[in-house]
């Protein structure tokens, strides 16, 4: 609990710091009556209720991938195991990668809106400080970008202390406030949220978009699963968080109705003066702590992406010889900083940058609710009739948000939309495209007879040692090996050809990792099968081979085809999307590296393919 407190809770815990502040600003038009007040708190108390604590918690985090949550391993679960048309597949397939990829928007949005409302409490404290706003936020926030690489493992420790204060911090402050306005308790009778929408109409429906920013990390419970478990997140989210942000949102409304003034800031003006740097700081930190949460997503579902396909290889650094989830990768940490950096620079405050907030949050909870409908039926076989109504309750709720926060495009929301277009576009891209160049390399690829035909006709000669040639595609002869004999005129003492397979599932068991077969003497073929959360290390998978294979790991030499791409008149894709998959595969990083073959031990061999 206390862990997952540190991890899971950052994003939706600092959400008091500008939910109803910006619910109340000049973007909806709302006077902070005791009506419109009380209408407003009580969408914020049934939101968490419905959309955390209902959707989330009780239904969808049961929908895991053996253990693991998130969107990926949600999309993986239903194209695996659903039994749906492939057309049916492949739909679900790009819902899901458009939530994942709305997630990197929200990945850069967080961070800044997060850090920036928490140091905005220096102008409460002393308004001549507001100048020294932005300089400090960035500053906290390149300082956070620049420790990625140590990893989080030393930092981490700290994280839920730090957040149990927090959440504690908000329910006394709350309660304070509530003692002396109790009647702001009636908020949670929903008919002041009915009343609300009756009075405003459309204006109501527009004001959703603030009410959104109480659920926004909402999907992080799901996606952090797999690291802390179902049960400890629950009860850290009932027993901790959930009091914590519901009393202090109370608190702050309490606050509002006896002084209207109050809504400039209503979270920092909630708080006592002789407690308010404290509470500066102690922010501060659990908005580092969350946008440490989302930039740690950032590089889990990247490297997901990567093992499913989605992505061409980065450098991923592992952090930690303990924790396999803990790695950094240099080229998604430096991305996410430069962005977070232009929005600060560009909106200059937290309530601008909340017109960006909130869209990104909202698609990836409607694919998640859909995604997770077909498992309820296809998995669960809950009754078709169950299923549908669920679904449709939830889905009204997060389409009201998302159509709400539609309305913010021009206002900031066309930044997360750009964002996650890109990367869309970038995932797709890449996905199809290596498609497409291993059925070429097939195509030039000589089937296992007709190569073992061959050697047996003209036997080349046999060097000592063992040559391991890495291949896309488990079956046939790669190019690699028929270019290494081709050229060098010779066969190593052992051949064996590997392939590095992705399953559908987060991780393989140890006793599934490998399949060894032998083709002929001194000729083996190695499947090796990873989850999508896990890390190939090739070198100690071969070492496991031993028994199957004579192997001196001193010997070892391996063999890695590298393809130079080229344009071919009847491309089967869009000629911009080929160009642009070519430009990815030129800057895709090196396969030793990512599969922790060590340098000295390596042999390119380059050939040209037409795509």
């Amino acid at each position: 609990m206390l862990a997952a407190l540190g991890v899971v809770f950052g994003d939706i815990g600092t959400s008091p710091l500008y939910t109803l502040k910006e619910c109340f600003g000049h973007s909806y038009g709302l006077e902070p009556t005791s009506g419109n007040i009380l209408g407003i708190l009580s969408l914020i108390i049934w939101a968490v209720i419905v959309v955390v604590s209902m959707k989330y918690v009780v239904f969808i985090m049961r929908a895991d991938n053996k253990g693991e949550g998130g969107i990926m391993a949600l999309m993986s679960l239903v194209v695996q195991k659903a039994k749906i048309s492939p057309k049916a597949q492949s739909g679900l397939m790009i819902l899901g990668l458009v939530g994942a990829s709305l997630f990197y928007g929200d990945g850069i949005i967080t961070p800044a809106i997060s850090v920036m409302s928490a140091v905005e409490g220096l102008e409460v404290l002393k308004p001549e400080l507001h100048h020294y706003i932005i300089p400090i936020s960035l500053i906290v926030l390149i300082a956070l970008f620049a420790t990625q690489r140590h990893g989080t493992s030393k930092v981490g420790g700290l994280f839920g202390p730090v957040m149990v204060v927090w959440f504690v911090s908000l329910g006394v402050f709350g309660i304070m406030s509530m003692i002396k306005t109790p009647e702001v308790i009636g908020a949670f009778n929903p008919l002041h949220g009915f009343l609300f929408f009756k009075s405003h109409g459309s204006q109501a429906f527009v004001a959703l978009a603030g009410v959104v920013l109480a659920i926004t990390g909402g999907e992080a419970l799901y996606a952090d699963m797999g690291h802390f478990g179902r049960s400890p997140i629950s009860r850290a989210w009932f027993f901790v968080a959930l009091p914590g942000l519901l009393l202090n949102y109370l608190g702050q409304s309490a606050l509002m109705m006896r002084e209207p003034s109050a809504v400039e800031n209503p979270f920092y003006l909630l708080i006592p003066a002789p407690q308010l740097s404290f509470m500066i700081i102690l922010a501060t930190l659990a908005t580092v702590i969350a946008s440490q949460a989302v930039i740690s997503g950032a590089f889990s579902l990247t490297a997901q992406a990567i093992q499913l396909g989605f992505s061409p290889r980065l450098k991923i650094d592992h952090t930690s010889e303990g924790e396999m989830g803990q790695i950094y990768l240099p080229a998604i940490n430096w991305a996410l900083m430069v962005g977070v950096i232009i929005l600060i620079v560009g909106f200059k405050s937290s309530s601008a940058l909340a017109g960006a907030y909130g869209i990104a949050v909202t698609g990836t909870m409607v694919t998640t609710t859909i995604l997770a409908s077909v498992v309820f039926h296809r998995l669960w076989k809950w009754n078709l009739v169950l299923t549908f109504s669920m679904a449709l309750v939830f889905l009204l709720v997060d389409l009201a948000f998302l159509g709400a926060n539609a309305l913010k495009i021009v206002d900031g929301g066309w930044f997360p939309l750009i964002v996650g277009t890109l990367v869309f576009i970038l995932l797709t891209t890449w996905k199809y495209g290596r498609k497409l160049l291993l059925e070429r390399l097939h195509e030039v690829s000589l089937p296992v007879a007709e190569f073992l035909e061959l050697i047996e006709s003209h036997p080349p000669v046999r060097v000592n040692g063992t040559a391991v040639f890495m291949a896309g595609n488990p079956t046939g002869i790669p190019l690699a090996l028929l270019l290494n004999l081709r050229h060098n005129k010779v066969l190593h003492e052992n051949v064996i050809i590997m392939t590095v397979i992705t399953e559908p599932v987060p991780r393989v068991l140890p006793e599934k990792r490998r399949v060894v077969r032998k083709l002929a003497d001194g000729l083996f073929r190695v499947n090796l099968h990873y989850g999508f959360m896990e890390s190939p290390n090739i070198p100690k998978a071969i070492k496991s081979c031993s028994r199957e294979i004579d192997i001196d790991p001193k010997d070892l030499i391996f063999f890695i085809g590298r393809e130079t791409l080229t344009l071919k008149s009847s491309a089967r894709m869009a000629l911009w999307r080929i160009k642009l998959f070519i430009t990815m595969a030129k800057n895709t990083g090196s396969a030793a590296q990512y599969f922790q073959i060590p340098f000295e031990r390596v042999v390119e061999m380059g050939t040209q393919v037409s795509l």
